[in-house]
């Protein structure tokens, strides 16, 4: 496929999947887009890619990296924030990596990130969440801190069905509602804002599917399914039941539920199974900081996904730190959980920590487990010397202030000294 402004690196071989969608040939002279982003992407973009090389030429293999546009940059080579050549490139190479972006006003988009995942069909998002020794924490604890979170990345409120106070739409589904539904005492007088919140089985089962794929290869022991059910039945409580009905019909004995466990194996869990359980959500979000070390992976719907995402990578230090991926089926698309940042932008000052472990989710997600434990492994040992941004050097001793570019530079120069 032929490109309007992209460069397709003349070195370097495309990324294939296999008959089922699924498994991944991977050459090891990958080409990977990239976008950096908007703001801060510029720093922290380069940054990445210097650790990432690092850990792959340690390896033995070479990134050929493809520059994409999305957002700013995107407008300005465009003139519009989400290109065709940036969706067709990421579909046809397959896996990809970029930093934040910025929703400019009346772009047509609720969200460029959203607009993206969607597109793409990216239907899971993933965050690992794991303490980097010398990171500070609000917590006492945060080593506890050791989960993958998997939040469904295309309904519930991403599906954007919703209609504005006073606007002709509100009106029409305020009608329908009360005269023909029979809520006719249910919704204030006055204007209102209405919202459609759909969770369907198809989009549950596929994100439980992930999610217990994904413990029963990393030697996880539980997934919890995190919901709302106790007061929305039919939505998220169908959540939990479809999640249940994924572990108890398709895994035979990897998989056992906890009421299962209980009622007739005495807690008694069949070697290597995974248990799947559920919490009620904003339970779960006490038990994030009081019984931290009980969960391996949860499962959830997009608005609980987002809340107890950020509420655990708080815990470890900050959302600046957090990595995440959004990965559909034979593909998937690496980025942080933090925002764009535009008054730091260009200043060689912010920690590209999130980005560069975002990274490392996709050096796994291409099978390079041996380069992802280089790039974690090198990274935690730099903070660990005080080698860190102004962020982290402001909140410790001793330490010494690195630009992103330099901490960039001595992590890959650790990676190269442990291969």
């Amino acid at each position: 496929m032929s490109y309007e402004k992209v460069d397709v690196p003349e070195e370097g071989e495309k990324i294939t999947v296999a008959d089922d969608g699924e498994e991944l040939h991977v050459p090891d002279n990958p080409i990977i887009p990239i976008i950096y982003g908007d703001g801060i992407g510029q720093d922290v973009g380069p940054a990445a890619q210097t650790v990432l090389e690092a850990a792959a030429e340690a390896t033995g293999r070479e990134i050929n990296w493809m520059r994409l546009y999305a957002g700013e940059s995107a407008r300005e080579r465009y003139d519009e924030n989400l290109p065709d050549d940036t969706v067709e490139a990421i579909k046809e190479f397959r896996v990809a990596i970029k930093g934040p972006l910025t929703t400019p006003v009346g772009a047509g988009f609720r969200s460029l990130n959203v607009a993206l995942r969607k597109k793409l069909d990216l239907y899971t998002n993933m965050r690992p969440t794991f303490h980097l020794d010398g990171v500070p924490s609000p917590v006492k604890n945060p080593e506890a801190m050791d989960m993958v979170n998997f939040r469904e990345n295309t309904e519930d409120v991403y599906a954007g069905i919703e209609w504005e106070a006073g606007s002709d739409g509100v009106e029409e589904v305020r009608e329908f509602i009360e005269e023909e539904m029979g809520f006719d005492s249910t919704i204030h007088d006055g204007p209102v804002g209405i919202g459609i919140k759909p969770i369907t089985e198809f989009g549950t089962k596929r994100l439980v599917r992930k999610a217990i794929d994904y413990a029963l290869e990393n030697d996880r022991d539980s997934v919890t399914l995190v919901h709302k059910g106790n007061i929305m039945k039919f939505t998220e409580g169908a959540f939990r039941d479809w999640g249940y009905e994924v572990a108890e019909e398709e895994y035979g004995e990897e998989v056992i539920t906890e009421d299962t466990l209980w009622e007739e194996r005495d807690g008694d869990a069949p070697e290597d199974a995974v248990v799947v359980n559920d919490r009620i959500a904003d339970n779960m979000l006490q038990q994030l900081l009081t019984r931290t070390e009980q969960y391996d992976v949860l499962a959830m719907p997009n608005l609980n996904g987002d809340y107890l995402s950020d509420a655990a990578g708080a815990q470890i230090g900050g959302l600046g730190i957090a990595p995440g991926a959004n990965i559909g089926d034979g593909r998937m698309l690496a980025e942080p959980v933090h925002g764009s940042a535009p008054k730091y932008a260009g200043q060689d000052k912010v920690n590209p920590s999130a980005l560069i472990l975002s990274g490392r989710i996709m050096l796994e997600y291409l099978g390079w487990t041996d380069a992802a434990d280089l790039v974690r492994d090198a990274l935690e040992e730099t903070i660990s010397a005080g080698e860190v941004t102004y962020d982290i050097e402001r909140q410790i001793d001793g330490g010494e202030k690195l630009a992103t570019s330099e901490f960039a530079e001595r992590v890959a120069e650790r990676i190269r000294q442990n291969a």
